[in-house]
């Protein structure tokens, strides 16, 4: 598992060119096996004849020809350098025929998400089995210029396809893949639950056939647990014994072809991986079982061996299940507690209202409402409002998509404007959303210190457990030769690396459950070692160090009429920042709908209603006049200022312990978009060399964090995730703490929910 998370690891470091002027060499060697036989260019099956070739490159079939074809036209060869026949024989197979996949009902239900313009889709391949078929796959986009991205999921074996429109349909990249030997797995009982994927079976086959070996050979075996002696029950031991060494031969060769293969491989590059001492310690116990059987000098130890195998395949089978339960298969819950608001009517009074639900509650039917800058859930079809759609989480273009009633709306778009209301057409994915969180779009540009952490201690133990374990066989070398290779097996097998190496995901990625199940929700593991290489942590103040909802608010100004506080309450109803959702709750007035809306970050909100504009955010905003800023959120209708309203923090508590705690492990940093008139305050919460910042613009913080990344700091940020991306995304470990659920930040490392933030 090291060696090929390091194949892995290292794909993206080809230089296509140069490999591709090695594998198109005139004077390519023949490649034989050990029995001087021709073998396949491509899979390395052994060629039958010699009629199929390409110069010195023989295959085994026209199939495997054609795919090296496709290869070598695209500058693709490059895919033969990273692993030794990465391909698999496609003898005897014929290619899928795919014209169902022109039909609009079966593409809709099997399609993640389409614009018109780029389509979204996943798929199950598994034939993906190595370094070279991630490599191959992640670079589709250089058989058909149509495909814009592929990324692959390698432990799910899963691949997640970006297509544009224009060139290219479904059923053309499925072509693709079955073109190259990766056919995806297909059928009509999966479209309808795309969660259920149809899993590789030979995992199962393999556990069954050794359960039921390993069975056998200790019933075989009864001779010696019965304390028969050899002597007079000759014909019984050697029998059974030779039996029992039979039975071993398919135990050893198809139970432990995975760990053989996988070491032989690595061993033939000069290199070590865990799965080394494993196939010393299966082949020793073999080889000396063996010859106690046939020199008569023994009955050997095929149980053992037979247990063995057993047991490790048990445990390979257990790791998959942790794997897919702990970091692989998580649902959108274990990152955050996404929820949605939903529109209800009481069926004895008629009366509508609203409620806030969690998104695994929503149903076909279910009428949600979409506010600015809140994530869509689910698929739906627009009621009501005028929707823009941005679906940059989703393909990367941050253009608005505008979107009438009636026209349907896929998840994962953030509505940009007014509110809007939708009824739900499609159960909430449970994997989606956590693939939009894990986009490479939002993806650090730092190296992966668990993968690196895990290989590192793998490849080491390996090296210490060879040298105790020869240490080991010498020693009873010249002790006692009897016991000498079974002790030496013993080593290999019980000090089993496997174990160093899986405990490091097995362990974060359990502490992302207990983390979660506390509402502190991780994006991945590598967030855990990303906060130990620390050096300044900075905060955001309003809804960040401040309650959101638990201020004190008044207006100072002109009293406002009736009218006036219908126009305020209908206008900050439409946004989610922390100071317009406190204006709301703070006012008593009935809302009426919008023409028109829009939120300009850090400045303020506006909107139309028939003949009025009113306008709600900072003094220059209101007046446009950037020369001016003072403290609070003024109020226009119609150009007319009417006032302000006066916020007067609260600070969340347990602050002034949380920043202590922080304060004696960082340097620390606040920068705010409000006035200095807090400053006094925070310098009593602040140690005294706090770099304290105000008036501070989104792109200010963004600035601030990259100046101080350019000095050599890795920088922690805390925002409330609606102003903050730019800074979040650019920091080493981004944290949003939020009080609305409903506001996803994938440009977030971490999420808490601000009821835990006194706990820490």
């Amino acid at each position: 598992m090291s060696d090929q998370n390091n194949k892995i690891s290292g794909i993206t470091n080809l230089t296509l060119s140069e490999k591709d002027k090695k594998a198109n060499l005139d004077d390519v060697e023949i490649l034989r096996n050990d029995k001087g036989e021709i073998i396949c260019y491509h899979c390395g099956d052994i060629c039958p004849n010699e009629n199929i070739h390409i110069g010195n490159k023989y295959f085994c079939c026209n199939g495997c020809k054609t795919v090296y074809e496709i290869l070598d036209n695209t500058g693709m060869c490059a895919y033969y350098d990273i692993d030794e026949n990465p391909g698999f024989s496609l003898k005897g197979r014929k290619q899928e025929q795919y014209s169902w996949l022109d039909d609009e009902d079966v593409i809709e239900r099997l399609i993640d998400f389409t614009d018109g313009h780029i389509t979204k889709v996943t798929f199950h391949l598994p034939q993906m089995h190595c370094a070279a078929c991630v490599w191959l796959l992640e670079n589709l986009y250089k058989f058909n210029e149509g495909i814009s991205v592929s990324r692959v999921n390698f432990t799910k074996k899963e691949i997640f396809i970006n297509f544009y429109n224009e060139t290219v349909t479904l059923r053309n990249v499925v072509e693709l893949l079955d073109s190259i030997g990766y056919a995806p797995s297909i059928n009509m009982s999966n479209l309808d639950d795309k969660s259920k994927k149809i899993a590789d079976k030979s995992l199962y086959y393999k556990l069954g056939f050794i359960g039921f070996a390993f069975g056998n050979v200790m019933m075989f075996t009864f001779p010696q647990y019965l304390g028969m002696v050899k002597e007079s029950d000759e014909g019984f031991f050697t029998f059974f014994s030779y039996l029992n060494m039979v039975i071993s031969i398919p135990v050893v060769f198809y139970g432990g072809s995975d760990y053989l293969r996988s070491a032989w491989l690595v061993i033939k590059k000069r290199n070590l991986n865990i799965d080394v001492p494993i196939s010393l310690g299966i082949l020793s116990i073999f080889l000396w079982s063996v010859y106690e059987t046939i020199s008569g000098t023994g009955h050997g130890y095929f149980d053992s061996l037979a247990g063995l195998i057993f047991f490790l395949l048990v445990g390979k089978w257990f790791q998959q299940k942790t794997y897919h339960s702990i970091e692989f298969e998580r649902d959108y819950k274990s990152y955050f507690p996404i929820a949605v608001t939903k529109k209800t009517t009481n069926s004895d009074t008629s009366e509508v209202s609203e409620k806030t639900v969690v998104v695994d509650k929503l149903e076909p039917g279910d009428t949600i409402i979409i506010k600015n800058n809140e994530l869509i859930p689910a698929d739906g079809i627009l009621l009501k409002g005028n929707a823009n759609i941005d679906y940059s989480f989703v393909t990367g273009e941050s253009i608005p998509v505008p979107k009438q009633p009636g026209q349907k709306i896929f998840a994962g778009g953030k509505q940009i404007g007014s509110t809007m209301e939708m009824t739900v057409t499609k159960r909430v994915s449970q994997s989606y959303l956590t693939q939009l969180w894990n986009d490479s779009a939002f993806e650090k540009q730092e190296e992966k210190p668990m993968s690196e952490l895990a290989d590192k201690i793998g490849t080491s133990f390996t090296y210490i457990v060879l040298t105790i374990a020869f240490i080991t066989l010498f020693y009873w070398l010249y002790n006692d030769p009897s016991k000498a290779i079974f002790a030496f097996a013993a080593v290999l097998v019980v000090a089993c690396p496997c174990a160093v190496a899986l405990s490091i995901p097995f362990t974060f990625g359990n502490a992302l459950r207990i983390l979660g199940r506390n509402d502190f929700y991780l994006k991945n593991t590598g967030v855990f070692e990303s906060i130990q290489k620390l050096d300044r942590v900075v905060f955001d103040k309003t809804g960040t160090l401040t309650y959101a909802l638990k201020n004190e608010v008044y207006f100072e100004g002109e009293d406002l009429t009736e009218n006036d506080k219908v126009l305020i309450k209908s206008l900050t109803y439409h946004s989610q920042h922390p100071l317009s959702r406190q204006i709301y709750e703070n006012i008593k007035a009935r809302i009426i709908d919008f023409d028109d809306f829009e939120e300009i970050i850090g400045k303020g909100i506006s909107g139309k209603i028939g003949e009025h504009t009113i306008k709600v955010g900072s003094e220059s905003f209101v007046k446009n006049n950037s020369k001016i800023n003072s403290t609070g959120v003024f109020v226009s209708i119609d150009e007319k200022i009417l006032g302000k309203f006066i916020i007067k923090n609260k600070y969340r508590k347990g602050l002034k312990d949380f920043i202590d705690y922080f304060a004696s492990n960082f340097k620390l940093a606040l920068i705010s978009g409000d006035s200095d008139s807090e400053k006094e305050n925070l310098e009593q919460l602040f140690p005294s060399d706090t770099v304290m910042l105000f008036n501070q613009k989104p792109k200010d913080k963004l600035e601030y964090i990259t100046a101080q990344q350019g000095k050599g700091e890795k920088i922690m940020f805390f925002g409330d995730g609606l102003n903050d991306a730019g800074a979040l995304q650019k920091s080493n470990v981004g944290i949003v703490i939020t009080e609305n659920i409903n506001n996803f930040t994938p440009a977030s490392d971490v999420i808490v929910s601000a009821d835990k933030f006194s706990d820490r």
